[in-house]
């Protein structure tokens, strides 16, 4: 399903082919949270901005419209009319970022419901389940993502609950596909690499879990409160043991500069909402000026586009002081053009990405724009 096709050091550019077509490596996956891009974007949108691959969340949908409905109409793919791949993840990194709402056990996790307070319990085998009614292309296995900084203790046993709970991910993704009730008969699992910022439990995780010969593995746990060092520094220990003929997940992250710094590390995959978020607040992405705020003064008068290197459909037309007014006047179409700009400029950058190391280039291309890129203006 994975080939590499050329290299530069650690740094790999690939194809992994889905039910629903190629994902050209390294790929930035757009966040579709609730099955929609937050900005007003749609299938159609993230087709013209050069988007591959959506990413949609198990437990925010299980809660609405809920995986019955989603799989009664054909699956996530026909409800938010994107004919391209999606991954979902498990609803595991709720374990983190929902702390003060739910309880873990070895048998899954209780959650009160962020929406109205409900009490609900996922098993493993549930999010297995809600993932194959969704019917995307990459499921991820239920894991615990452990807050940054925490107990060595901790970790180790939320490691092992974490290996324990991928194994019975794996099965029961075998049993469901196995009786042909999949609505994406094609769906594979990733398994997800924790250990937090200790580099012997990282390592000894992975080395556990790839034993299971899965068609990918995720590295999962970072960009949640450690500095950006230690990431590298976690990458820099756990990534050399992770196949080498699998796609490689890096959950999360993260700013332009970490997805440089982290394909140099031999990273793949790449998610994360910070594009789309900060587009929402006129926090805007360029290439030769780092990130810009639309919101201050200086912009007011300024007829240029966004980024004068950029061709996106926003840049082609709109200017910072036009859409500077937009965002003073809290008009939805601020938003939506930010967004737009936002997620072009990420995937356009995992596409020059990709061209640097087929020209055997991607060195030049790290020195020109990690660090530099992430600079405010």
């Amino acid at each position: 399903m994975f080939k590499v096709i050329k290299t530069q050091n650690s740094a790999r550019r690939g194809v992994f082919n889905t039910p629903h077509g190629e994902i050209q490596t390294p790929v930035f996956m757009n966040v579709a949270t609730q099955a929609a891009i937050k900005g007003a974007l749609s299938a159609a949108d993230l087709k013209q901005i050069g988007c591959q691959t959506v990413l949609s969340n198990t437990y925010h949908l299980h809660l609405r419209p809920g995986e019955q409905v989603i799989g009664s109409l054909g699956g996530l793919h026909k409800f938010m009319c994107w004919d391209g791949p999606i991954l979902t993840d498990s609803g595991g990194f709720q374990v983190f970022s929902l702390s003060k709402l739910r309880n873990i056990t070895d048998e899954g996790v209780e959650f009160s419901s962020h929406i109205d307070g409900r009490r609900i319990f996922m098993a493993p085998e549930d999010s297995i389940r809600i993932q194959s009614r969704l019917g995307s292309d990459i499921a991820l296995a239920f894991d615990e993502c452990v807050e940054s900084p925490a107990e060595y203790e901790y970790v180790k046993k939320s490691c092992e609950r974490t290996t324990r709970w991928l194994i019975r991910c794996n099965k029961e993704h075998k049993t469901i596909l196995s009786e042909g009730g999949a609505v994406n008969p094609g769906q594979v699992l990733f398994g997800i690499n924790q250990g937090g910022t200790f580099e012997d439990l990282r390592i000894n995780h992975m080395k556990e879990i790839r034993e299971l010969d899965l068609p990918g593995y995720a590295i999962g746990g970072l960009s949640v409160g450690e500095s950006t060092e230690e990431m590298y520094r976690v990458l820099d220990a756990v990534v050399p043991h992770m196949p080498a003929d699998k796609p490689r997940y890096l959950m999360g992250v993260g700013t332009p500069s970490n997805i440089i710094e982290a394909v140099k590390r031999g990273i793949d995959f790449f998610d994360c909402v910070l594009p789309a978020r900060n587009a929402r607040h006129g926090h805007m992405y360029t290439l030769k000026d780092g990130c810009i705020n639309l919101n201050n003064e200086k912009y007011k008068y300024d007829e240029k586009p966004i980024d004068t290197n950029c061709d996106c459909p926003v840049c082609s037309r709109f200017s910072r002081a036009y859409i500077r007014h937009l965002f003073k006047a809290k008009e939805m179409l601020a938003m939506r053009l930010g967004v737009i700009h936002n997620l072009y400029f990420y995937n356009n950058l995992a596409a020059m990405i990709r061209a640097a190391i087929e020209q055997d280039k991607f060195d030049e291309f790290r020195g020109e724009y990690s660090g530099r890129i992430d600079l405010r203006a």
